[in-house]
């Protein structure tokens, strides 16, 4: 492969000086020029464009860091993320971490080498303040509210939402309400903000027995009403983590000549809309969205953004 060394030995030239006719920066005269820019021909010598980027100090690529996308959570998000960077220079590169502490340090240490010009934490192990502690090194945009952790936001703004549909659930009559969540609510703000909502309607902490965790697909769903079942679980409304996971709750029911249990969803899926059941759109979309043009801002004069969640009834 051509270095930029090959051409300083063929031209007779010093590598500052061929450095500045390759990036048209600073003088070269234009006898020059054109005796370079003919050996690069020659040659076919291609620049490095990371080194190029490193030494304009940007690398115009965004990293997402992803615990998993089997959740419509995820996939929403990134096309929020997709349909800005479209509009933008940037480039996004997705980052699994399976909620892995040393693998999201990793990136973070990446931003600090600047790999990356900016990270975008959809969902973390680690705790806020240490993620807060690498902006220093670039902006790092987490999708969740960050309480009092001074660190980039934009996020769902779920209260009113659930307690919304926890209000209706009352106003029909359920008593006995089960839930499946993506992650038990001592690790989950999303399921914590779920039973803080159920709380204050209903005035008893929810049975563990009618909460099943780690719940993310359609199947899972399936097998979520099954463990129900399994444990003679009294279900009068299933208020479930997303639309998907109802509607295979719901199909558990139906395989098995059971009365199906009203059902609230999640996330404003197709399913939802066809089966006309009640779901609660975070409009995630729109947070990735706001995600990726705060982290690509120069300036994050907006450092927090709440996006209003919305409770929609269908009867």
């Amino acid at each position: 492969m051509t270095t930029i060394r090959d051409i300083a030995e063929k031209s007779g030239y010093s590598i500052s000086t061929i450095s500045r006719a390759l990036n048209h920066s600073g003088y070269v005269s234009a006898t020059a020029q054109a005796k370079i820019e003919a050996i690069v021909k020659e040659l076919n010598y291609v620049p490095n464009a990371i080194a190029q980027d490193l030494s304009a100090g940007s690398t115009h690529n965004i990293g997402v860091v992803l615990p998993d996308v089997n959740h419509p959570f995820y996939t929403q998000l990134i096309k929020g993320m997709l349909d800005a960077a479209f509009d933008s220079e940037y480039h996004v590169t997705f980052l699994p971490s399976a909620y892995d502490q040393e693998l999201e340090r990793h990136y973070l240490e990446q931003l600090r080498r600047k790999v990356y010009d900016g990270l975008i934490f959809t969902s973390r192990a680690l705790a806020l303040s240490e993620l807060a502690t690498y902006l220093q090194f670039g902006p790092v945009v987490v999708c969740e509210d960050p309480g009092s952790i001074k660190i980039p936001a934009v996020f769902s703004y779920r209260e009113s939402a659930y307690q919304a549909a926890f209000a209706y659930l009352k106003k029909k009559g359920a008593r006995h309400i089960a839930f499946t969540f993506s992650r038990p609510e001592p690790i989950s703000a999303t399921s914590k903000a779920v039973m803080r909502a159920y709380l204050k309607y209903y005035c008893v902490p929810a049975d563990q027995r009618n909460i099943v965790a780690y719940v993310n697909t359609y199947q899972e769903g399936y097998d979520a009403a099954q463990q129900f079942v399994r444990d003679n679980v009294t279900i009068d409304y299933l208020f479930a983590n997303s639309d998907d996971v109802a509607t295979g709750a719901r199909q558990y029911y139906l395989d098995h000549g059971l009365p199906v249990p009203g059902l609230v969803g999640q996330e404003h899926q197709v399913s939802s809309m066809l089966l006309n059941i009640p779901t609660i759109d975070h409009h995630l979309d729109v947070v990735g969205r706001e995600a990726f043009r705060m982290v690509t801002a120069q300036h994050l004069a907006t450092t927090r953004l709440a996006v209003q969640s919305d409770f929609i009834l269908r009867q």
